[in-house]
């Protein structure tokens, strides 16, 4: 199992980076050439959600990525370091059409969660008091190293 973590700083300007770190490494996983439109794009939703989160209520700690590749997944986790009363853990899938309970994200949160869920089949949310990770995966296929 290959893994790349990425820590960046909470500036927005720094979401492409991730997303475009994103896309190569789930690329070099197996990850269908078609669905890396959506690998960028729900990256880039978790992103910015940590982002906005680490601003807002002034972290300064960087903003966590944590891209895995297994036998035949490719997985992200999004990691915020923002404090939650409420520790928890919400399966989101687009079978569900969005968050299955409640949370007391702002309506932007929530708005970032439902894009991502129709993106992505297999999404968990979740919350400690340390912090919260989405964490995202999608089918792989080893891709065989060239000579």
């Amino acid at each position: 199992m290959a893994t790349v973590e990425l820590r960046f700083s909470a500036q927005p300007e720094h979401v492409r980076t991730a997303r475009l770190v994103a896309a190569a490494v789930a690329r070099r996983a197996g990850v269908e050439e078609a669905v890396l439109d959506e690998v960028r794009l729900a990256v880039g939703e978790a992103c910015s959600r940590a982002v906005g989160l680490h601003r807002s209520h002034g972290i300064t700690a960087p903003v966590r990525v944590v891209l895995a590749e297994e036998e035949k997944t490719f997985s992200i986790e999004v990691g915020d370091e923002v404090p939650t009363s409420g520790a928890g853990s919400t399966a989101v899938s687009a079978d569900s059409g969005g968050l299955t309970e409640d949370t007391d994200a702002e309506g932007e949160d929530e708005m970032g969660l439902a894009v991502i869920s129709g993106l992505v089949d297999d999404v968990e949310v979740s919350t400690t008091e340390y912090g919260g990770v989405i964490r995202m995966s999608w089918p792989a296929t080893a891709v065989v190293a060239t000579p």
